[in-house]
């Protein structure tokens, strides 16, 4: 990166290459951030949110306040009916793979932070398929590739080449990879990418500067509006979430929710889902923790989530340990990782590059799947036929 060519600690170069489009979906959403003083709700107002079929704004607000927590028996009631009603007991299940996790961000709270000093790493073609072809192998056909946020070592060619190899061993390709503009997200669908994840970690602007040092992530605008410019480049499905724990999580909640409500509504075809990760530990800050966002208050929002937009996946990842995630699944979440494995390479190579963070459910496939049919669940390793 041109350091000698930088405004607000993004480069000129970048900043210049952002696609800006014309869309009311974040000015929506951030009229709401601090609209609410949750301590001000009430047990009638949850009482009276959980008797709707549709939420208000006010409503999912109730949802997530304290008020809601000696109810959440009966959230759990509601949203296991509407999960079961829309999903039944299918749960999906996936894994990722990090083929990079070179970064050009600074961001305090991550592992692949640009400063940190960990041993970075990047997968060849040929590696990148040799643990595509081991992930295939446990059954698995669902695949999300990752990579840490460099245009210039993960550059948009060499995730294309990527995608194309996974439509060898998979039927749905995932990306976890940093924002592109909507041509670009159209020339990796175009290679066989079906869906993209991107998460605002936080939905306050002002703290958002706090924790984005430098790096193009720095840009708050440019990262809210990717999954819209994913699917106005023709990805069927975007994924959203914010960083529990590192600010307010009960109105980075309220505003993840608004966010994907806002996108369901301006493209009614969109498969939508919610990820809900919280701060963990990671190389070199043993101390990274999700503060007041306990098991409790996770549990909480995902119910939230599930009551506000019924037809939404809800994925619960190894962030979380393994109890949590046996629980929640066929309640509220309706996807699930196994086998999973942060760091760069790992399922059949030796990894290559340091892991993001440390995970808390090592479970493999076989001992996921084990676990669904032991809960009366149903693993589904696709649904979708690619033609």
């Amino acid at each position: 990166m041109d350091t000698s060519a930088m405004i607000d600690g993004i480069s000129k170069t970048e900043l210049e290459h952002m696609e800006r489009i014309d869309s009311d979906i974040m000015e929506r959403t951030l009229s709401y951030y601090h609209q609410f003083d949750f301590s001000t709700f009430t047990s009638a107002d949850v009482q009276n949110a959980l008797q709707k079929e549709q939420l208000s704004v006010l409503d999912f607000a109730a949802l997530l306040s304290p008020a809601a927590q000696p109810l959440l028996e009966q959230m759990a009631q509601k949203a296991k009916r509407l999960t079961c009603a829309q999903f039944g007991n299918n749960i999906g299940l996936y894994t990722p793979l990090y083929i990079a996790n070179y970064c050009v961000n600074e961001c305090v709270y991550c592992g692949f932070n640009c400063k940190n000093k960990i041993h970075r790493g990047k997968l060849s073609m040929e590696e990148i398929e040799s643990e595509f072809r081991a992930i295939a192998q446990t059954g698995l056909e669902e695949i999300l590739i990752l990579t840490g946020e460099s245009r210039h070592q993960s550059n948009l060619d060499y995730i294309g080449q990527a995608v194309e190899l996974a439509k060898e061993y998979f039927t749905t390709i995932g990306l976890e990879i940093y924002p592109l503009n909507s041509d670009e997200y159209a020339f990796l669908q175009e290679k066989g990418a079906d869906f993209v994840s991107v998460y605002q970690e936080t939905y306050d602007p002002i703290f958002y500067k706090e924790v984005h040092l430098k790096g193009p992530k720095r840009d708050f605008s440019y990262r809210f509006n990717a999954q819209e410019r994913a699917l106005m480049g023709g990805m069927r499905g975007v994924g959203i979430g914010a960083l529990l724990g590192l600010h307010n999580f009960r109105n980075d909640a309220l505003a993840t929710g608004l966010h994907a409500k806002f996108l369901q509504q301006k493209y009614p075809h969109a498969e939508i889902s919610f990820s809900v990760p919280r701060l963990r530990p990671y190389i070199n800050n043993s101390e990274n923790n999700p503060n007041d966002a306990h098991e409790t208050q996770l549990l909480q929002i995902m119910l939230a989530y599930r009551i506000l937009l019924p037809f939404a996946g809800i994925n619960i990842s190894t962030r979380e340990r393994a109890g949590f995630r046996d629980n929640v699944v066929g309640l509220c979440a309706t996807k699930i990782s196994a086998g999973v494995k942060t760091s760069v390479g790992g399922h059949q190579l030796e990894e290559k590059g340091d892991a993001q963070f440390e995970i808390s459910d090592p479970r493999s496939v076989d001992e996921i799947r084990k676990m669904l049919k032991k809960r009366g669940l149903q693993e589904v390793f696709t649904d979708y036929i690619r033609l």
